[in-house]
């Protein structure tokens, strides 16, 4: 899919905004990297299990901060690209400029929410590193190191909604919506 610049925007309103920025790429390729050590790491498990009749013992808890990490670092790629929530139901039933306010209003709305997420998931992190909590497991994970991946994933997304909003108020404000 070929990202749109704002110019190309009222053709499709929840189209990709502004392109998708070096964040977005870099967050993407990360997503894409912890995918694939999530696949390989499963393979191996299976193979260890059939072939060697063994089990690796980290599996389970290293594909699961992978899923974590992928699930959070993904959604700045999602608003990107354009495929973040949106009310089809509402949206259909909007003119241009009306689809632009509400998705605005979503976007907001969806800010604010992010933006105490994003601060609760910090400050968890903060606190596990702080008292050294581990994960009660094999490896004992330090649990500050998923709980970051969460709260830089939510951060990223805050970025990327700003980036969306600040897109949709100019096109409002000089009339791309029309």
């Amino acid at each position: 899919m070929s990202e749109l610049t704002p110019n190309d925007m009222p053709h499709r309103i929840d189209a990709p905004v502004a392109g998708a920025s070096i964040i977005d790429r870099v967050s993407e390729a990360v997503c894409s990297l912890l995918l694939v050590a999530a696949i390989a790491l499963i393979s191996m498990e299976v193979i260890a299990r059939n072939v060697f009749g063994t089990s690796l013992q980290i599996s389970d808890e290293v594909v699961g901060y992978l899923l974590v990490a992928i699930t959070f670092l993904s959604m700045p790629v999602a608003e990107a690209h354009g495929a973040f929530h949106r009310v089809e139901l509402i949206q259909m039933r909007l003119g241009r400029r009306g689809q632009l306010i509400s998705q605005t209003i979503f976007d907001l709305l969806s800010l604010a929410a992010s933006i105490a997420v994003t601060w609760q998931l910090i400050r968890l992190a903060m606190n596990s590193w702080r008292s050294a909590d581990v994960a009660a497991t094999l490896l004992q994970t330090p649990l500050w190191f998923p709980q970051s991946a969460m709260g830089l994933g939510m951060a990223l997304l805050c970025l990327a909604l700003v980036r969306s909003i600040m897109v949709k108020l100019a096109l409002l404000r000089t009339g791309g919506a029309a």
